[in-house]
């Protein structure tokens, strides 16, 4: 008999195990479609706008279909065996007791939305959006007026920079048109002392050289003078060796003279007397080839033997 409970796919204990399974599949689809009418009903609860006409379709649960084996196939035919010798029974099969399916969980049908807490709750929710809006303007306005002020410093601080960099460069420029100004000063003063050098020592060489000309012409009218006077002197025939004598003589610009002085004796009173007497005999004496040159007293010297 065990046996046959086994072997029949169409009764017995297997119908009794599949029974819970559907009551199970049952309450899932109840409690699914229940949570979809739940959220449903929440989100036109808590929609600001119109809200969309939404299309549900709601489904039978599958009743649980026979093993295709079982329907298709008829279930073999067991002979039983021959009885042995000594019979033992045969061994009891051992069947689970299906347990007990748990109750379903109770759902909690939502209530049926209050029109004027719908729209309270739509209120909150555009104000809650409107201070969103302001909050976010604000932040903008914030962020465009800090970028503002940034561009403010950095154009300020670009302002320093080139007032200190034209600053700088004119400074600079500054430093170089007084230092060539000091140099083309100095340059000038160093021509200006050159040229004044130069000029003074070229006045020097005339002035020299005017000098060398006038004693040269000087030294050329006193040996005229020397030579007039010269062949006018009587040598005492005693005199001995070649003494010198120094006479000043003053005369006018035609050359008389108005007087002679011996400032210097030979050591011999004949000889000087002799060129006292030529001296006198003389006048007027020669003329300067340049008047500039005349001179009202001069002074002579004389020896025997020039």
């Amino acid at each position: 008999m065990a046996m046959a409970m086994i072997a029949d796919p169409q009764g017995g204990p297997r119908d009794r195990q599949r029974t819970p399974g559907r009551g199970i599949a049952f309450a899932l689809a109840v409690l699914v479609h229940l949570a979809f009418l739940g959220v449903l009903i929440f989100s036109i609860r808590w929609q600001s706008h119109a809200p969309e006409p939404v299309s549900a379709e709601l489904y039978a649960p599958i009743a649980a279909q026979p093993s295709p084996r079982a329907t298709t196939q008829p279930a073999p035919r067991v002979e039983p065996a021959p009885p042995p010798a000594n019979p033992t029974p045969p061994p009891q099969p051992v069947v689970a007791k299906p347990e007990p399916a748990p109750p379903p969980k109770p759902v909690a049908v939502p209530e049926r939305p209050d029109p004027q807490t719908a729209e309270i709750a739509l209120k909150m929710r555009a104000e809650a959006e409107r201070k969103q809006r302001v909050e976010a303007l604000r932040r903008a306005q914030e962020e465009e007026q800090k970028r503002v002020a940034d561009i403010a410093r950095q154009r300020e601080v670009q302002k320093q920079l080139d007032d200190k960099k034209r600053a700088d460069e004119k400074k600079t420029a500054d430093a170089r048109e007084r230092q060539q100004r000091e140099m083309s000063q100095m340059q000038a003063q160093a021509d200006k002392e050159l040229q004044a050098r130069s000029q003074a020592e070229s006045t020097s060489r005339a002035k020299a050289n005017a000098d060398a000309a006038t004693q040269s012409a000087m030294a050329d009218w006193i040996k005229r003078i020397q030579a007039k006077i010269r062949g006018n002197v009587l040598i005492p025939p005693d005199m001995a060796g070649n003494p010198e004598a120094i006479f000043e003589v003053v005369q006018l610009p035609t050359g008389e003279i108005i007087d002679t002085q011996l400032k210097k004796s030979s050591g011999v009173r004949a000889y000087d007397d002799a060129v006292q007497r030529a001296i006198i005999k003389s006048s007027p004496l020669p003329k300067p080839d340049r008047p500039e040159m005349f001179s009202r007293s001069l002074t002579l010297k004389f020896r025997p033997s020039d």
